[in-house]
């Protein structure tokens, strides 16, 4: 693939980073298979409810632009959201 492979991880990355409070707890994971891609999304508890949004909108909204970035690409574009861990 060309430059923009990675176009999706920077996309995620820096809308996220803009939303939540702890932007150094963001971690993004990205793996490709037979089904496409999946980027995975790991964010500190405390801003777990920001990226969700009310009634799961956020994460909709993030899904369907990954969707379309994918689309461009000839990708499946899948986001997981990680539940956080209790320390």
């Amino acid at each position: 693939m060309s430059d923009s492979e990675f176009v999706d991880v920077q996309f995620v990355e820096f809308v996220i980073k803009q939303i939540v409070e702890k932007p150094e707890d963001v971690k993004i994971t990205r793996t490709v298979d037979e089904m496409g891609v999946l980027i995975t999304l790991e964010v500190n508890k405390d801003d777990m409810g920001k990226i969700i949004g009310k009634s799961g909108q956020t994460a909709k909204a993030l899904r369907i632009l990954l969707r379309i970035i994918g689309s461009k690409n000839n990708a499946r574009v899948n986001l997981k959201i990680v539940e956080p861990h209790e320390a």
